[in-house]
């Protein structure tokens, strides 16, 4: 933690207490802490402190009432509280989050991770990670090793440990990596699938955890007529295109249909969703936490405005949707050269998406999905020139290709 921080700890366990003091005035914070969960209240209220670490197993006032106590209190409403517990029990997990609990952490804590989980919590950031920028097919070789090679997957982690996925293209499989080397001892996360062509979804009968029990997924997305989102998995895997069927899955599979609509995806995340200009249903997400908002917007054709094609009024409403967004990750598969040849594929030039951009008022441009002959300097390129652009029309917008791997937070 850059800022140093003022932390109250309440735990009846004089081991617990050195040892997450030791950790935090390690790190220079300082640490004030009591046994007496019943004198907490009082003491919070006489010397107010930036974070305030809980047991639940505590006599006389166990950590649940104090919780509640603590967010009954007009004069601690900004206080920050953590749970620290060796209940690993998802129920009680849950309690604690409905009862205003910033964040809950199991005993015994990771004396190598401890004081960065507790940064997370009072900072509140959205992690954004990038696991696959482009579109089509993926590539290699060592003119694509800088932007990496790997189709569209990209992640939203969220403090209290919330997962969002964003399309299974072959960057999938690297996400799959990721999170079997941390060891998990349960997932849980939502995959939202933007639309069922083969760079988006190629690789997800290779997302282990899928196959691991007592994992929990949701896979959603848009249906196509009379398919819905599990028929189309479930095609993908019949024996015939893929060895494994969907009936191995050992992980809770649930899947959702979705339309063009709003809904909560917890007590703090909203998602919004609008169909895109592609072919077949092809959705974008809008994903608003706390004030603020990222924008998915992969597989899509804003036609230029000298087009016969262009359509304002769809314009106007994309650019409705994603107006104010923190970050916009965008499709823009070809330069301005390119586009003209490759009209009513359902992808975008720089120009119309820098436009776009300009006109939504966006703080940060991710341009993505990018075409599988551009090598690193074509992408690069493409850069520079969306940056160009943006200069002469709003050098306050922040504008990049991010490469595979890259870490934002948001």
């Amino acid at each position: 933690m850059s800022k140093k921080l003022t932390f109250f700890m309440v735990d009846d366990d004089p081991f617990s207490i050195r040892l997450h003091t030791g950790l935090l005035e390690g790190a220079g914070h300082t640490v004030l802490s009591t046994t007496e969960s019943t004198q907490a209240l009082e003491r919070l209220l006489a010397q107010p402190v930036d974070c305030a670490l809980l047991d639940i197993m505590m006599p006389g006032l166990d950590g649940m009432a104090l919780l509640q106590k603590l967010r009954s209190e007009p004069r601690l409403r900004d206080l920050k509280v953590v749970i620290i517990s060796g209940k690993q029990f998802e129920y009680d997990r849950e309690r604690a989050y409905a009862f205003g609990v910033d964040g809950y952490l199991v005993k015994p804590v990771d004396p190598a991770t401890f004081v960065n989980q507790l940064q997370a919590i009072i900072h509140d950031p959205i992690e954004l990670r990038y696991w696959g920028v482009r579109g089509t097919l993926p590539v290699s070789g060592p003119k694509v090793l800088h932007y990496g090679g790997n189709t569209s997957c990209v992640t939203l982690e969220f403090p209290r440990g919330e997962l969002l996925i964003f399309d299974a293209g072959s960057g999938i499989k690297r996400l799959s990596d990721h999170l079997l080397a941390q060891k998990r001892s349960r997932m849980e996360a939502k995959i939202y699938i933007s639309h069922p062509h083969w760079d988006h979804i190629n690789a997800l009968p290779f997302f282990r955890p899928l196959y691991q029990q007592g994992n929990d997924f949701e896979i959603c997305g848009a249906s196509h007529g009379d398919i819905d989102m599990r028929e189309l998995i479930v095609a993908q895997m019949d024996g015939v295109y893929f060895p494994t069927k969907i009936s191995q899955f050992a992980a809770r599979v649930y899947f959702r249909n979705l339309r063009e609509e709003s809904f909560p995806v917890t007590d703090r995340i909203t998602m919004h969703t609008m169909l895109l200009n592609h072919p077949g249903n092809c959705l974008g997400y809008r994903v608003e936490y706390r004030g603020r908002a990222i924008c998915y917007i992969t597989d899509n054709e804003i036609y230029p405005k000298e087009s016969s094609y262009h359509n304002a009024h769809y314009i106007g409403k994309l650019a409705e949707f994603v107006h104010g967004a923190d970050v916009l990750i965008i499709d823009a598969t070809y330069t301005d050269k390119e586009y003209p040849g490759r009209i009513h594929w359902g992808h975008s030039a720089i120009t119309p998406v820098v436009e776009l951009a300009h006109q939504a008022r966006i703080k940060a441009l991710h341009l993505f999905h990018h075409d599988p002959d551009q090598n690193d300097e074509a992408i690069a390129a493409k850069e520079r020139s969306a940056m160009a652009l943006l200069h002469a029309l709003n050098p306050d917008i922040l504008c990049l290709a991010p490469a595979e791997g890259q870490i934002f937070q948001v």
